[in-house]
C-alpha cells in the first residue's frame, strides 16, 4: 500500500472528525471544510503550519516520537488511531520492518497438536485468527459456532495456492448468509474493515492483505465505503450477537489476545453470562456440536476433512448480504432432522 497516501487520507479524515469546540478554540466563523483547519491542528501540536502540512501531505519518515505525540494529542486521537499514526511513520523510514513478526501465508499454516490440544481442553468457543481474519484454528465449540463460515469457505472455488482458510471479512462482505448470523450486522462490518486497516498500518507491504482489500474493494461497494474512513481499532474484548441455526441468538462476551508462541495470531474465547439464556444454548451447541462431529473427522486445523460444517444451507445469488435476513429458530431436535433455509443481499455493511 501507498504509505504516503494511507498517512496523508488518515490525518485529513482525523482531522475532520475533530470539532473547533472538542479542541477548545472559537468557532471562527463560517468555514469551508469540517473539522479543524491545518493551522489550527499544527498550533494545537507546536509545529508550524509548514511542517505541519508537509506531515499530511504524507511525509512521515524521520518525524520525532514528540512531535507524532503532539500531532495525535491535536487530533484527540485514541489509543488504536495513536498506535496507527506511529506504526504508519515506523513504515515510512523503514524501521517497522525490524519489529515485524516473520509475515506467514495463512493458505498454509496449521496448527501444531499441543496448540489444538490447548484448544480442546478450554471449555468455552475458542478460535485462533489472524490480522487478515483468517479463521485458523478452533476447538469443538468454536467450529460449531462458526459452522456457517467453515461452509462458506468450502464452497469458495479453490485458487492456484489451494483451499484458502475461512475468513470473517469475506464472508461478513460476500456472502449473503452474513446478516444472519451477525444480528447487528453493521457494527460487525464496520469492525472488520477497523481490524483489516490496523493490520495493514503495522505491514503495508503484506501481498495477502494487498490481495484480499482488492478482492473486496471489487466486489462490495459497502466494503469500499467503509475502507475509505481509515477507521481503526482495538479489538480485544467487548460483547458480540450471533444467531446460530441450531440454537438460535448467543450474547457472548470475548476476550482476544495476542499468542507469544505464534506472533501475528490471536486467541479469542467466547463467554456467555452463568445462567443466562445464552449459556444454556451454548450448552446446546455442545451436543449439537458433538453430533455433528461425529459425522465427519476433524483435522488439527480445526476445519471438518471433507468440508462439512453445519449441514447444507441454501444462499440467495449475488456476493453481497441481504439488507435483512429472516430466520427461523429452531430447537435442537428439529436441527437434528433438517436444516432451516436462510437467505439475504448488501447494499445499504468486523475479531
Amino acid at each position: 500500500m501507498d504509505n504516503r497516501a494511507e498517512v496523508r487520507d488518515f490525518l485529513t479524515t482525523r482531522r475532520a472528525k475533530v470539532s473547533p469546540e472538542q479542541a477548545g478554540l472559537p468557532q471562527g466563523g463560517q468555514r469551508r471544510v469540517r473539522g479543524l483547519r491545518r493551522s489550527e491542528v499544527a498550533a494545537l501540536a507546536g509545529v508550524s503550519v509548514e511542517y505541519y502540512a508537509k506531515l499530511e501531505r504524507g511525509a512521515l519518515a524521520g518525524v520525532s516520537a514528540p512531535v507524532l505525540d503532539g500531532v495525535a494529542r491535536a487530533l484527540r486521537l485514541d489509543d488504536a488511531e495513536r498506535t496507527h499514526l506511529f506504526a504508519l511513520a515506523q513504515a515510512a523510514d523503514g524501521t517497522a520492518a525490524l519489529a515485524r513478526p516473520r509475515r506467514r501465508s495463512t493458505n498454509r499454516w496449521t496448527a501444531r497438536p499441543s496448540l489444538q490440544w490447548t484448544l480442546e481442553s478450554i471449555t468455552a468457543p475458542a478460535i485462533v485468527v489472524s490480522g487478515r481474519m483468517d479463521l485458523l484454528g478452533a476447538n469443538l465449540l468454536g467450529r460449531a459456532m462458526h459452522s456457517s463460515l467453515y461452509e462458506s469457505a468450502a464452497a469458495a472455488p479453490e485458487s492456484s495456492l489451494g483451499a484458502a482458510p475461512p475468513n470473517f471479512a469475506r464472508y461478513t462482505f460476500l456472502d449473503s448468509d452474513a446478516q444472519r448470523f451477525y444480528p447487528q450486522w453493521d457494527t460487525a462490518a464496520a469492525i472488520a474493515v477497523a481490524i483489516l486497516r490496523t493490520t495493514a498500518g503495522r505491514d503495508p507491504h503484506d501481498k495477502e492483505m494487498h490481495d484480499l482489500v482488492g478482492e473486496l474493494s471489487t466486489r462490495s461497494q459497502h466494503f469500499r465505503r467503509l475502507w475509505a474512513t481509515h477507521d481503526v481499532r482495538h479489538h480485544g474484548s467487548g460483547t458480540k450477537h450471533f444467531h446460530h441455526t441450531a440454537v438460535g441468538e448467543l450474547e457472548l462476551a470475548f476476550e482476544s489476545m495476542a499468542m507469544v508462541s505464534e506472533p501475528g495470531l490471536n486467541l479469542t474465547i467466547y463467554t456467555a453470562d452463568p445462567g443466562s439464556a445464552t449459556a444454556e444454548r451454548l450448552r446446546l451447541l455442545g451436543s449439537w456440536a458433538a453430533s455433528q462431529s461425529a459425522k465427519a473427522p476433524v483435522s488439527s486445523a480445526g476445519q471438518q476433512v471433507d468440508g462439512q460444517g453445519a449441514g447444507p444451507r441454501a444462499r440467495q445469488s449475488g456476493h453481497e448480504p441481504a439488507e435483512q435476513a429472516v430466520v427461523s429458530q429452531p430447537n435442537l431436535a428439529r436441527e437434528e432432522r433438517a436444516t432451516p433455509m436462510v437467505g439475504g443481499e448488501d447494499d445499504v455493511v468486523e475479531a
